[in-house]
């Protein structure tokens, strides 16, 4: 348990440590999680051989729909090669509890090297209480900024090309999330070099109260599966 609170120290930095009360630190760490080099180079390759060929025929979009992007291409995919699935099963058991029902559809999201994602909290009709996933191509920043204290209470995420990311609890539900265009790529005071990144998404089922029950019902979930 030490040897992983030490890595994941070395990939979450606090702004202004001091001023955060220190029940919330604590809940950042446990609810925002990276964990370097979760995949492979191979099960890198492996993922862009069978999502490039759809990617490519979708365009850079300027803005999305709640203008939370930024120069960016996305796309939901439900089957996938065998190869994949064993990782994105990988994923799910890293990431889920036993009784998580998780969404079937993954999400790709292909960022621009000069795109952005604006700081944002993803919508409850959409996903629960999990969001997770694998960078590839590229390392980027992510910036959480506190909903009620969005100057003050600011935490940096190193996702490093092939690591893996989840938001849960205190950190999904009450933080903004970003990630930071080229020219602000800096951890520690390091620059972060940006490249096209393309990151794979897993989420569980919204809770009932966020949607009605026909629009909840009419989704396409399934039990983690445990080895």
């Amino acid at each position: 348990m030490r040897s992983s609170l030490s890595r994941l120290a070395s990939l979450l930095r606090f702004h202004n440590e001091s001023k955060w009360p220190q029940a919330l630190l604590k809940s950042v760490q446990e609810t925002c999680i990276v964990e370097d080099d979760f995949v492979t180079k191979a099960e890198e390759a492996a993922f862009m051989k069978e999502v490039e060929p759809h990617m490519k025929r979708l365009r850079y979009e300027k803005s999305h729909w709640d203008d939370a992007i930024h120069l960016y291409r996305e796309r939901e995919q439900r089957k996938w090669n065998q190869e994949n699935e064993e990782v994105l099963d990988r994923l799910r058991r890293k990431s889920f509890p036993e009784d998580a029902m998780q969404l079937t559809y993954v999400h790709i999201l292909d960022l621009h090297k000069d795109g952005k994602i604006k700081p944002h909290i993803d919508s409850v009709r959409y996903c629960g209480d999990i969001i997770t996933g694998i960078s590839l191509l590229s390392d980027c920043v992510m910036r959480l900024r506190h909903k009620d204290k969005p100057d003050d209470w600011i935490a940096d995420l190193h996702l490093k090309r092939l690591s893996l990311y989840k938001l849960s609890g205190v950190g999904r539900y009450d933080f903004r999330h970003e990630v930071l265009a080229e020219e602000e790529s800096f951890f520690n005071d390091e620059k972060v070099p940006r490249d096209r990144r393309i990151s794979i998404i897993c989420r569980d089922l919204p809770k009932a109260t966020a949607v009605n029950v026909e629009e909840r019902d009419s989704l396409t979930f399934k039990p983690v599966e445990r080895a």
